[in-house]
């Protein structure tokens, strides 16, 4: 997979990576490059759930509803590796990936009710507590 490296000017909103990641203890070193092929939005905000592809070892990002509201099902295939430590571009999907700390999950950039329990089983070392 390839990351375009060519820059182009735009503005991304930042505001809620200090509150959503609340303690950063371990990432994946050296991060990942996303596979975003079928992720529409343009960007990805901090503390999306970031997930696996079991097959292909590929991370993406955790698929949206129709509404792009809140998380659909996790694929077959697929498990769960972490969350998203600060905000990207899809066009360059460049991602340090939280392993072991805290997250606010009512600072998510979607609502994780639905998967929250099962994001706590596969990443026992992330706690997921709101102020």
């Amino acid at each position: 997979m390839y990351a375009n490296l060519s820059n182009s000017g735009s503005q991304i909103l930042t505001g809620n990576e200090s509150i959503v990641i609340k303690v950063n203890l371990e990432t994946i070193e050296g991060g990942r490059t996303l596979d975003v092929s079928g992720f529409t939005p343009e960007v990805i905000q901090a503390g999306h759930v970031l997930i696996q592809e079991t097959s292909t070892g590929n991370y993406k990002p955790m698929p949206l509803n129709g509404g792009a509201t809140a998380y659909a099902s996790l694929p077959a295939s697929h498990t769960y590796a972490g969350i998203l430590v600060a905000t990207v571009r899809t066009a360059k999907p460049f991602a340090a990936i939280l392993v072991r700390g805290t997250v606010n999950p009512s600072a998510t950039p979607f609502d994780m009710t639905s998967i929250l329990s099962a994001v706590k089983t596969a990443l026992p070392q992330i706690l997921f507590r709101a102020d």
